[in-house]
Protein backbone atom coordinates (compact mmCIF):
# COMPACT_ATOMS: atom_id res chain seq x y z
CA UNK A 1 0.00 0.00 0.00
CA UNK A 2 1.10 3.58 -0.58
CA UNK A 3 2.69 5.55 2.22
CA UNK A 4 0.26 7.76 4.16
CA UNK A 5 2.78 10.61 3.90
CA UNK A 6 2.30 10.82 0.14
CA UNK A 7 -0.38 13.31 -1.03
CA UNK A 8 -2.22 10.87 -3.31
CA UNK A 9 -1.98 7.86 -1.02
CA UNK A 10 -5.10 5.70 -1.28
CA UNK A 11 -6.41 7.59 -4.32
CA UNK A 12 -7.39 5.51 -7.34
CA UNK A 13 -6.57 7.15 -10.67
CA UNK A 14 -7.53 5.86 -14.13
CA UNK A 15 -5.49 7.18 -17.07
CA UNK A 16 -6.41 6.40 -20.68
CA UNK A 17 -3.74 6.33 -23.36
CA UNK A 18 -1.19 5.44 -20.71
CA UNK A 19 1.29 3.35 -22.69
CA UNK A 20 3.37 6.32 -23.84
CA UNK A 21 3.72 10.09 -23.93
CA UNK A 22 1.67 12.29 -21.62
CA UNK A 23 -0.42 9.38 -20.37
CA UNK A 24 2.57 7.33 -19.24
CA UNK A 25 4.27 10.38 -17.72
CA UNK A 26 1.06 11.17 -15.82
CA UNK A 27 0.85 7.60 -14.52
CA UNK A 28 4.45 7.71 -13.30
CA UNK A 29 4.01 11.08 -11.60
CA UNK A 30 0.80 10.05 -9.82
CA UNK A 31 2.33 6.74 -8.74
CA UNK A 32 5.24 8.65 -7.22
CA UNK A 33 2.69 10.73 -5.31
CA UNK A 34 1.29 7.50 -3.86
CA UNK A 35 -1.74 6.99 -6.10
CA UNK A 36 -2.98 3.57 -7.14
CA UNK A 37 -2.87 3.92 -10.92
CA UNK A 38 -4.88 2.03 -13.53
CA UNK A 39 -3.35 2.29 -16.98
CA UNK A 40 -5.76 1.96 -19.90
CA UNK A 41 -3.87 0.94 -23.04
CA UNK A 42 -4.70 -0.52 -26.42
CA UNK A 43 -1.54 -2.59 -26.93
CA UNK A 44 -0.78 -5.32 -24.38
CA UNK A 45 3.01 -5.37 -24.71
CA UNK A 46 3.35 -1.59 -24.55
CA UNK A 47 0.91 -1.48 -21.67
CA UNK A 48 2.83 -4.10 -19.73
CA UNK A 49 6.06 -2.17 -20.30
CA UNK A 50 4.45 1.04 -19.01
CA UNK A 51 3.06 -0.84 -16.01
CA UNK A 52 6.53 -2.20 -15.19
CA UNK A 53 7.96 1.31 -15.46
CA UNK A 54 5.35 2.61 -13.05
CA UNK A 55 6.26 -0.19 -10.65
CA UNK A 56 9.94 0.68 -10.84
CA UNK A 57 9.18 4.37 -10.24
CA UNK A 58 6.97 3.80 -7.19
CA UNK A 59 7.08 0.32 -5.75
CA UNK A 60 4.73 1.27 -2.89
CA UNK A 61 1.72 2.15 -5.03
CA UNK A 62 -0.64 -0.38 -6.58
CA UNK A 63 -0.87 -0.67 -10.35
CA UNK A 64 -3.26 -2.29 -12.80
CA UNK A 65 -3.45 -2.62 -16.58
CA UNK A 66 -6.71 -2.49 -18.53
CA UNK A 67 -6.75 -3.19 -22.26
CA UNK A 68 -9.26 -1.44 -24.51
CA UNK A 69 -9.49 -0.11 -28.04
CA UNK A 70 -11.23 3.19 -27.44
CA UNK A 71 -12.36 3.48 -31.05
CA UNK A 72 -14.89 0.74 -30.22
CA UNK A 73 -17.85 1.88 -28.15
CA UNK A 74 -18.43 -1.73 -27.07
CA UNK A 75 -14.89 -1.94 -25.72
CA UNK A 76 -15.47 1.36 -23.90
CA UNK A 77 -18.61 -0.13 -22.34
CA UNK A 78 -16.73 -3.29 -21.36
CA UNK A 79 -13.95 -1.19 -19.84
CA UNK A 80 -16.48 0.86 -17.88
CA UNK A 81 -18.08 -2.35 -16.64
CA UNK A 82 -14.75 -3.53 -15.24
CA UNK A 83 -13.83 -0.16 -13.75
CA UNK A 84 -17.31 0.21 -12.29
CA UNK A 85 -16.53 -2.70 -9.97
CA UNK A 86 -13.77 -0.72 -8.26
CA UNK A 87 -14.30 0.12 -4.60
CA UNK A 88 -13.63 3.73 -5.48
CA UNK A 89 -12.50 5.99 -8.33
CA UNK A 90 -11.00 9.31 -7.30
CA UNK A 91 -9.62 10.60 -10.60
CA UNK A 92 -10.55 9.78 -14.20
CA UNK A 93 -8.09 11.18 -16.74
CA UNK A 94 -9.30 11.14 -20.34
CA UNK A 95 -5.97 11.45 -22.10
CA UNK A 96 -6.08 9.12 -25.12
CA UNK A 97 -6.15 10.93 -28.44
CA UNK A 98 -4.78 11.01 -31.97
CA UNK A 99 -4.65 12.94 -35.23
CA UNK A 100 -4.92 11.22 -38.62
CA UNK A 101 -4.09 12.30 -42.15
CA UNK A 102 -6.89 10.37 -43.82
CA UNK A 103 -10.49 9.73 -42.87
CA UNK A 104 -11.01 6.37 -41.23
CA UNK A 105 -14.20 4.78 -39.99
CA UNK A 106 -14.36 2.69 -36.84
CA UNK A 107 -16.10 -0.66 -36.48
CA UNK A 108 -19.14 1.32 -35.29
CA UNK A 109 -19.20 3.37 -38.48
CA UNK A 110 -17.88 6.47 -36.69
CA UNK A 111 -15.15 8.80 -37.91
CA UNK A 112 -12.10 7.56 -36.05
CA UNK A 113 -10.74 10.84 -34.59
CA UNK A 114 -14.17 11.89 -33.36
CA UNK A 115 -14.75 8.43 -31.85
CA UNK A 116 -11.44 8.18 -29.97
CA UNK A 117 -10.95 11.81 -28.97
CA UNK A 118 -14.51 12.75 -28.02
CA UNK A 119 -17.05 9.94 -27.99
CA UNK A 120 -14.86 7.53 -25.99
CA UNK A 121 -14.27 9.94 -23.07
CA UNK A 122 -17.90 11.07 -23.26
CA UNK A 123 -19.16 7.50 -22.96
CA UNK A 124 -16.59 6.29 -20.42
CA UNK A 125 -17.17 9.26 -18.11
CA UNK A 126 -20.94 8.90 -18.24
CA UNK A 127 -20.80 5.16 -17.56
CA UNK A 128 -18.52 5.77 -14.56
CA UNK A 129 -20.58 8.63 -13.18
CA UNK A 130 -22.12 6.61 -10.33
CA UNK A 131 -18.72 5.29 -9.26
CA UNK A 132 -17.24 8.79 -9.32
CA UNK A 133 -20.14 10.27 -7.34
CA UNK A 134 -19.91 7.48 -4.77
CA UNK A 135 -16.19 8.29 -4.41
CA UNK A 136 -16.66 12.06 -4.08
CA UNK A 137 -14.77 14.28 -3.86
CA UNK A 138 -13.58 13.02 -7.23
CA UNK A 139 -12.19 14.60 -10.37
CA UNK A 140 -12.59 14.17 -14.13
CA UNK A 141 -9.78 15.60 -16.25
CA UNK A 142 -9.84 15.68 -20.04
CA UNK A 143 -6.81 16.53 -22.15
CA UNK A 144 -7.81 19.06 -24.80
CA UNK A 145 -5.58 21.37 -26.85
CA UNK A 146 -5.08 24.96 -27.96
CA UNK A 147 -5.82 23.50 -31.40
CA UNK A 148 -9.50 23.89 -30.48
CA UNK A 149 -9.18 27.52 -31.58
CA UNK A 150 -8.87 26.32 -35.18
CA UNK A 151 -12.06 24.27 -34.99
CA UNK A 152 -15.01 24.69 -37.34
CA UNK A 153 -17.56 22.44 -35.69
CA UNK A 154 -20.62 21.69 -37.79
CA UNK A 155 -23.16 19.82 -35.67
CA UNK A 156 -24.83 18.58 -38.85
CA UNK A 157 -21.56 16.98 -40.01
CA UNK A 158 -19.60 16.11 -36.87
CA UNK A 159 -17.90 13.22 -38.61
CA UNK A 160 -16.81 15.29 -41.61
CA UNK A 161 -18.45 12.94 -44.08
CA UNK A 162 -18.85 15.73 -46.63
CA UNK A 163 -15.37 17.22 -46.51
CA UNK A 164 -12.58 15.70 -44.43
CA UNK A 165 -9.42 17.39 -43.20
CA UNK A 166 -7.30 15.63 -40.58
CA UNK A 167 -6.29 18.76 -38.70
CA UNK A 168 -9.86 20.08 -38.68
CA UNK A 169 -11.07 16.72 -37.34
CA UNK A 170 -8.53 16.95 -34.53
CA UNK A 171 -9.29 20.60 -33.75
CA UNK A 172 -13.02 19.87 -33.72
CA UNK A 173 -12.51 16.98 -31.28
CA UNK A 174 -10.49 19.20 -28.95
CA UNK A 175 -13.21 21.84 -28.99
CA UNK A 176 -15.70 19.06 -28.24
CA UNK A 177 -13.56 18.08 -25.22
CA UNK A 178 -13.91 21.56 -23.75
CA UNK A 179 -17.64 21.85 -24.49
CA UNK A 180 -18.12 18.41 -22.93
CA UNK A 181 -16.16 19.44 -19.82
CA UNK A 182 -18.19 22.61 -19.28
CA UNK A 183 -21.51 20.81 -19.79
CA UNK A 184 -20.37 17.91 -17.59
CA UNK A 185 -19.38 20.31 -14.80
CA UNK A 186 -22.88 21.79 -14.92
CA UNK A 187 -24.54 18.37 -14.81
CA UNK A 188 -22.32 17.26 -11.90
CA UNK A 189 -23.01 20.35 -9.79
CA UNK A 190 -23.62 19.42 -6.16
CA UNK A 191 -22.28 15.86 -6.49
CA UNK A 192 -18.75 16.53 -5.27
CA UNK A 193 -17.30 15.53 -8.66
CA UNK A 194 -15.44 18.23 -10.59
CA UNK A 195 -14.64 18.34 -14.32
CA UNK A 196 -11.76 20.30 -15.84
CA UNK A 197 -9.73 20.19 -19.05
CA UNK A 198 -6.39 21.50 -20.23
CA UNK A 199 -3.93 22.23 -23.01
CA UNK A 200 -0.68 20.34 -22.28
CA UNK A 201 1.48 22.23 -24.77
CA UNK A 202 3.12 20.72 -27.81
CA UNK A 203 4.91 17.66 -26.53
CA UNK A 204 7.65 15.47 -28.01
CA UNK A 205 5.75 12.19 -28.16
CA UNK A 206 4.49 9.83 -30.83
CA UNK A 207 1.58 12.22 -31.39
CA UNK A 208 1.13 13.11 -35.04
CA UNK A 209 2.94 10.08 -36.46
CA UNK A 210 -0.24 9.22 -38.40
CA UNK A 211 -1.02 12.83 -39.24
CA UNK A 212 -0.55 14.65 -42.53
CA UNK A 213 2.89 15.04 -44.09
CA UNK A 214 3.06 18.80 -43.24
CA UNK A 215 2.17 18.06 -39.61
CA UNK A 216 4.79 15.32 -39.34
CA UNK A 217 7.37 17.56 -40.98
CA UNK A 218 6.59 20.48 -38.66
CA UNK A 219 6.78 18.32 -35.55
CA UNK A 220 10.08 16.79 -36.67
CA UNK A 221 11.53 20.20 -37.50
CA UNK A 222 10.64 21.61 -34.11
CA UNK A 223 11.17 18.48 -32.06
CA UNK A 224 14.09 19.81 -30.02
CA UNK A 225 11.97 22.76 -28.94
CA UNK A 226 8.99 20.67 -27.83
CA UNK A 227 8.09 19.85 -24.25
CA UNK A 228 9.04 16.54 -22.72
CA UNK A 229 6.19 14.16 -21.82
CA UNK A 230 6.77 14.97 -18.14
CA UNK A 231 6.41 18.68 -18.85
CA UNK A 232 3.26 18.00 -20.86
CA UNK A 233 1.85 15.97 -17.99
CA UNK A 234 2.49 18.69 -15.40
CA UNK A 235 -0.91 20.41 -15.65
CA UNK A 236 -2.69 17.05 -15.81
CA UNK A 237 -1.03 15.98 -12.55
CA UNK A 238 -1.77 19.40 -11.04
CA UNK A 239 -5.48 19.10 -11.81
CA UNK A 240 -5.52 15.53 -10.50
CA UNK A 241 -3.73 16.16 -7.23
CA UNK A 242 -3.47 19.79 -6.19
CA UNK A 243 -5.55 21.17 -3.31
CA UNK A 244 -5.49 24.49 -5.20
CA UNK A 245 -8.24 23.22 -7.52
CA UNK A 246 -10.30 21.40 -4.91
CA UNK A 247 -13.95 22.10 -5.72
CA UNK A 248 -13.13 24.11 -8.85
CA UNK A 249 -14.93 22.89 -11.95
CA UNK A 250 -15.67 23.65 -15.59
CA UNK A 251 -12.25 25.18 -16.23
CA UNK A 252 -9.78 25.13 -19.11
CA UNK A 253 -6.16 25.28 -17.89
CA UNK A 254 -2.84 26.07 -19.52
CA UNK A 255 0.40 25.85 -17.53
CA UNK A 256 -1.60 25.34 -14.33
CA UNK A 257 -3.49 28.58 -14.91
CA UNK A 258 -7.17 29.03 -15.69
CA UNK A 259 -7.60 30.36 -19.22
CA UNK A 260 -10.55 31.34 -21.40
CA UNK A 261 -11.13 29.00 -24.36
CA UNK A 262 -12.62 30.09 -27.66
CA UNK A 263 -16.11 31.51 -27.83
CA UNK A 264 -17.34 28.43 -29.68
CA UNK A 265 -16.12 26.21 -26.83
CA UNK A 266 -18.13 28.32 -24.37
CA UNK A 267 -21.42 28.24 -26.31
CA UNK A 268 -23.92 26.57 -23.95
CA UNK A 269 -26.49 25.83 -26.66
CA UNK A 270 -23.85 24.11 -28.78
CA UNK A 271 -22.58 22.13 -25.78
CA UNK A 272 -26.08 20.89 -24.93
CA UNK A 273 -26.78 19.87 -28.52
CA UNK A 274 -23.38 18.18 -28.81
CA UNK A 275 -24.18 16.24 -25.64
CA UNK A 276 -27.52 15.11 -27.07
CA UNK A 277 -25.94 13.97 -30.35
CA UNK A 278 -23.10 12.21 -28.51
CA UNK A 279 -25.60 10.42 -26.27
CA UNK A 280 -27.49 9.25 -29.34
CA UNK A 281 -24.35 8.05 -31.11
CA UNK A 282 -23.12 6.14 -28.05
CA UNK A 283 -26.50 4.74 -27.02
CA UNK A 284 -26.90 6.63 -23.75
CA UNK A 285 -30.14 7.78 -22.22
CA UNK A 286 -30.44 11.34 -20.98
CA UNK A 287 -29.71 10.02 -17.50
CA UNK A 288 -26.34 8.81 -18.74
CA UNK A 289 -27.01 5.10 -18.76
CA UNK A 290 -26.96 2.69 -21.73
CA UNK A 291 -30.18 2.19 -23.63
Amino acid sequence: MASPELPMSGKVCVITGASSGIGKATSLALARLGADVILVCRDKSRGEAALAEAGAAAAASMRQLELADLSSMQEVRDLAGRLGRLDRLDVLINNAGLVLADRRVSADGLEYTFAVNHLAPFLLTNLLRETLVASAPARVITVSSAAHQAARLDLADLQLARSYNGWRAYANSKLANIAFTIELASRLAGTGVTANCLHPGTVNTGFGREGSRPLRFGLELGRRFLRTPAQGADTVVYLASSPDVEGKTGGYYVNRRLRTPSGAARDPAMARRLWEISADLTGLTEAGQPR
